[in-house]
């Protein structure tokens, strides 16, 4: 399980946003084991005098959190990383340097979801990879 915020200026981020998505989703199906279907992103288009970050970024700069269960290895983290800084910028045309990644992990317990604890729920995936 997965939830991620995608933060971003608004003229950069709302004209890419399903391309992002697409892409950003196939770095997370692959890394992650993810089945297809499980997308859960949100844009959060920022105006310029609402976003300030350092001058040796561009306007593309974009800020990806994403909130997971906890109990992947660090190697499957840091290929998500690659793959994520690879694809950005041969798909997208946005650097290494105008990407930043951020991974929350929290047990499931911590969630709640489809009606019930997160520990609870039957996965159709393996979170320990």
């Amino acid at each position: 399980m997965s939830q991620i915020k995608i933060y971003g200026l608004r003229h950069h981020l709302a004209p890419i946003r399903q391309a992002m998505s697409e892409t950003l989703h196939a770095c997370i199906v692959e890394a992650f084991h993810y089945p297809q279907n499980k997308r859960f992103h949100r844009f959060i288009y920022l105006d310029e005098g609402d976003f300030f970050y350092p001058e040796d970024r561009s306007d593309r700069y974009t800020i990806i959190e994403i909130a997971l269960f906890e109990g992947r290895s660090v190697e499957v983290k840091k290929h998500l990383y690659h793959l994520i800084f690879q694809r950005f910028e041969q798909m997208l045309g946005i650097g290494p340097n105008d990407v930043e990644i951020t991974l929350t992990e929290t047990p499931p317990h911590n969630w709640g979801i489809r009606g019930m604890p997160g520990d609870e729920l039957t996965l159709n995936y393996k979170i320990s990879i």
